[in-house]
């Protein structure tokens, strides 16, 4: 009888564990499975920035003295030949070459000496045309307006064509004298920017020529004569 109690209560446990396990698995099986969400990773940008290379800018400082030297002679007439007289001294200072100042100084002064000296004489020019201009003018008017009659005793040698032709004379010098204003201040500033440039203009000491008597086989001479006198240029870089 005991033996029986044990086997039927070992059935029953045995059950009871049987339909626990059951019911954990169906329990397992009825959950949704867990979805696993991926994120999605967002490249980081790799650092592809180029560092900028730093290139040194060439600046040529020829080609900056001359817009400097045009600028000076454009406001004040000779003002860009002292300039470049600066330069020069600067330049000569730097190498430790301290003669010829004096003849350079000379020469740029004696350059805007030139100029001005073009402007004052083109000045007086212009103001001798007008005033002459004016008189034959005015002596014109008064003879058209009076055949026969003068109104200047200083222009009674002068017929009425001369008068005329006097007059338009005196008009086109003035003209002339205008056009020459504009050459003279636009010689001064070429020559400002040219002096400028010539002072960084680098000549080497190796370069020289040299020029010596020579003769030379021409075949077309006439009695037998088949050499000439030549001179020999020659040039070092």
């Amino acid at each position: 009888m005991l033996n029986n109690r044990i086997l039927i209560t070992l059935s029953l446990v045995f059950v009871f564990i049987a339909n626990l396990a059951s019911a954990q698995v169906q329990d397992t099986l009825l959950k949704p499975t867990d979805t696993i969400k991926t994120a999605l990773i967002k490249a980081v940008p790799m650092d592809t920035a180029r560092k900028k290379t730093d290139t040194v800018k060439y600046i040529n400082p020829g080609k900056v003295a001359g817009r400097k030297a045009v600028f000076r002679s454009m406001l004040i007439p000779g003002w860009g030949q002292l300039y470049n007289n600066q330069l020069l001294n600067d330049k000569l200072n730097a190498k430790g070459e301290k003669t010829g100042h004096f003849w350079q100084r000379t020469y740029t002064l004696g350059k805007v000496g030139l100029i001005y000296g073009g402007f004052g004489a083109l000045t007086l020019s212009y103001i001798e045309s007008r005033k002459n201009y004016k008189i034959f003018l005015t002596e014109a008017q008064f003879r058209a307006a009076n055949p026969g009659k003068q109104q200047n005793e200083d222009l009674k040698r002068y017929g009425n064509t001369n008068v005329l032709d006097a007059q338009a004379i005196y008009k086109r010098n003035s003209q002339i004298v205008i056009f020459s204003y504009f050459a003279v201040y636009a010689a001064q500033i070429i020559d400002a920017y040219v002096a400028a440039r010539l002072n960084f203009f680098d000549v080497d000491d190796k370069l020289s020529f040299n020029l010596s008597p020579a003769i030379i086989n021409n075949p077309d001479f006439m009695y037998g004569f088949n050499h000439a006198p030549a001179l020999k240029l020659s040039l070092r870089f």
